[in-house]
């Protein structure tokens, strides 16, 4: 049963002394108080002592799915702010969905925001016929009003799983491509589909006209956004040198975010669920460098221990997500107990002008 509802939430402050078993304990009560009338997804980077409450894991855009075909009526998404909007956009008008920490962001995502985008449209707009020339392109790690401007501008979102077909989309619609926010995923997906680098430029929305001449504009068939995932951009290409020297039998994979000499030299490359399927589907005692999210690296190693796989983070550096760091298991706890108590706290909410233009652009991408 519910409990009556209190007037005010509960206060954060008051998980923080509990521990995280403590935590763990009163989570799986309130799973059980809720059931499905509760959802909680977990993103593949989420921290384990969260991610072992998640009713679905995946990445964000198999997450946001699966919940709007669910029954559930709360959705609270184990993952980051652009992830929760997703869900938000691709749910029913009847549920809610629900991020435990507001503050768990996306630096990537922030590298491209809507007034950046728009005068980096003006001023391609100075050189070309944006609306016959270019499509606009948006990794799915980005804000919501991101998406909602290339469903204004014809244009689509793109995963890292699909974006060599987003890609041909684009470019069988028009000359050229302005992709945002991470260059890395742009240029490695083209590449691999034989566009020579001399065909893309990067755009520094920190320069007039992204540092770019009007000659280099025209030539370009793919315009880079300068954005980057910071976890993975502590991959070198020397990582993968030494690791190769001590180990010359081990496969290197890594995810596209990754930089183009760092996926050059990787024998796979793909998105997260590429490299969970690789790793489950390679032979007993074999080893892998695998360049992607230390909690995800980590999981992969414990999974498949027991058939002799050994499975090694690439960089000698920490580094992991740290915005999806920010939710543990007591904000966790602290959004569940609010709903049991009729309270509900840190709902993501897309303005629904905003959410029809995204949705336009997602359902494009869904197409294909």
């Amino acid at each position: 049963m519910v409990a009556r509802a209190i007037d005010i939430p509960i206060d954060i402050q008051s998980y923080a002394r509990l521990d995280d078993e403590q935590c763990a304990a009163r989570i799986r009560a309130v799973k059980a108080a809720l059931g499905d009338r509760l959802l909680i997804l977990g993103h593949h980077y989420q921290r384990e002592e969260v991610f072992r409450h998640a009713d679905v894991s995946g990445d964000s855009l198999k997450l946001s799915r699966q919940a709007a075909r669910s029954r559930a009526r709360y959705i609270v998404f184990c993952g980051v702010h652009f992830m929760a909007e997703v869900a938000d956009i691709l749910s029913r008008p009847e549920q809610v969905v629900i991020l435990p920490d507001l503050a768990a962001g996306c630096s990537m995502a922030d590298m491209a925001d809507r007034v950046k985008v728009e005068r980096a449209w003006r001023e391609l707009g100075a050189v070309l016929d944006v609306e016959r020339e270019v499509t606009p392109v948006t990794y799915i790690n980005s804000a919501a009003d991101l998406k909602a401007f290339c469903g204004r501008h014809g244009g689509i979102v793109c995963t890292s799983s699909n974006a060599r077909a987003i890609l041909e989309w684009a470019w069988a619609r028009r000359e050229k491509v302005l992709f945002f926010p991470d260059e890395h995923l742009g240029r490695n997906t083209a590449h691999a589909m034989g566009v020579p680098l001399e065909d893309m430029v990067v755009w520094d929305f920190n320069q007039p006209r992204g540092g770019l001449s009007r000659e280099q504009i025209r030539r370009a068939r793919l315009i880079l956004w300068k954005g980057f995932c910071s976890v993975h951009q502590m991959f070198r290409p020397e990582h993968i040198d030494r690791f190769l020297e001590r180990y010359p039998e081990a496969r290197v994979i890594s995810h596209p975010e990754a930089s183009f000499e760092v996926c050059r030299k990787s024998h796979y490359v793909g998105s997260t669920e590429y490299i969970i399927r690789t790793i489950a589907e390679a032979e007993p005692g074999s080893r892998w460098l695998v360049g992607t999210e230390l909690n995800l690296v980590k999981r992969l190693a414990e999974r498949h221990r027991h058939e002799g796989k050994a499975v090694h983070f690439m960089s000698p550096t920490i580094c992991m997500c740290s915005t999806m760091f920010r939710i543990d298991p007591q904000h966790l706890l602290w959004a569940l107990e609010n709903l049991v108590h009729g309270q509900v706290v840190n709902r993501i909410t897309v303005p629904q002008a905003e959410a029809e233009a995204a949705r336009s652009a997602l359902q494009r991408m869904l197409e294909l």
